[in-house]
């Protein structure tokens, strides 16, 4: 029953990839086959499952390639064939010729898989009608264009849903990681604290699922024209994302000294929680500003950048007075990463760098540069 259910589960959160493929490939065989007559056309539905394999945000460049890759393995076969026949030697130098071309100049594994298996399939299965080998190509480009239109069909009314979805979940995990980390330190937990290292340390899969999201995004909207005006915020949030994968590397450190201050026969001081905690709040700012820019409310963006200004910056001061009583090594790390993820965030939230740094380091009382 377990096992019926964990299909079940993954049927009903994987479902959208299964009606993809399956439409793209049915739809790319109807028209080679039905529409245009095409005999054999084989790479049609082989060209659409292909590209919809990549994960999104690459399948047009994918599509491409997957059609250079058809065209490039039926010229080298066709040449070969001619003059070789259809021998084992033949196979031996179209393989030989087509992967040593595709990686001469460069290509990616996928179109050099497609260029190979292009001419392996003209070398082996003979032409019904001379006309065969452009029908290859064009098959392949339909295949190409309609995996991508499936692609959109789920984003079509909204292109940015997915990444604002997206981008909400992952500030507020790392909201929710850094309020983990101020109860196990308020408590001297010791097992709590180790749980929040591991938490911190699963977190690079959620950094990779928003660069996926921003990646998608940005094809959604070069994929409709009328939205293109929008593809500048989501480029923003590209350069956002990098500083929110800075962010979770400090707070993996920052996670990890909270181990070793739980292990010190000391209390945390009261500070510590209320600094990380003002910088939990100064994430969930920073997401919703994101999430604002990105939903075009400029004012409401502006408000919750403000806001994290104000947060990460408190959190600094407040931990910045704990350097002034020699404490013990962990808080002066914990301090440290709560520095640098006060700058990470307000740099994803499109702060002045050099103004930022000298904004930071006053709050810690540090002297300007």
């Amino acid at each position: 029953m377990g096992r019926l259910r964990s299909v079940a589960d993954r049927l009903r959160q994987g479902w959208l990839p299964v009606v993809e493929a399956t439409l793209a490939a049915t739809v790319s065989w109807a028209i080679a086959a039905a529409v245009l007559g095409h005999p054999q056309p084989f790479f049609a539905p082989a060209a659409a499952l292909i590209v919809l394999g990549q994960a999104r945000g690459q399948r047009m460049r994918r599509a491409v390639e997957v059609v250079l890759g058809v065209a490039a393995g039926v010229l080298v076969a066709d040449l070969v064939v001619q003059a070789l026949g259809r021998t084992t030697w033949t196979v031996l130098t179209v393989v030989l010729l087509t992967v040593g071309l595709a990686t001469a100049i460069g290509a990616s594994n996928v179109t050099v898989v497609q260029a190979t298996v292009s001419a392996l399939y003209l070398v082996t299965v003979p032409p019904s009608t001379d006309a065969l080998v452009p029908f290859r190509f064009v098959d392949a480009l339909i295949g190409g264009v309609v995996a991508l239109a499936a692609s959109q069909l789920a984003s079509a009314r909204q292109p940015l849903a997915p990444l604002l979805a997206e981008s909400r979940q992952t500030f507020a995990a790392l909201a929710e990681l850094l309020t983990e980390i101020s109860e196990a330190l308020d408590r001297r937990d010791e097992p709590a604290a180790l749980a929040a290292l591991d938490r911190a340390r699963r977190l690079d899969a959620a950094v990779d699922r928003l660069q996926t999201a921003v990646l998608a995004a940005g094809e959604a909207l070069r994929l409709h024209v009328r939205r293109r005006r929008h593809i500048g915020r989501v480029h923003a949030l590209t350069a956002s994302s990098r500083q929110v994968d800075y962010a979770v590397r400090n707070l993996r450190v920052l996670a990890r000294a909270g181990v070793a201050l739980t292990r010190l026969p000391v209390a945390s001081p009261t500070e510590l929680g209320e600094a990380l905690r003002s910088l939990a709040e100064a994430m969930r700012c920073a997401g919703e500003a994101l999430a604002a820019d990105l939903s075009g409310q400029d004012e409401a963006a502006d408000r919750y950048a403000e806001q994290t200004d104000a947060a990460a910056l408190d959190a600094v001061r407040t931990a910045g007075r704990l350097l002034t009583r020699n404490p013990p090594l962990p808080i002066i790390m914990i301090v440290g990463q709560i520095r640098a993820t006060a700058i990470d965030l307000l740099r994803g939230v499109g702060a002045d760098d050099v103004a930022v740094l000298g904004r930071v380091d006053e709050a810690l009382g540090l002297p300007p540069l």
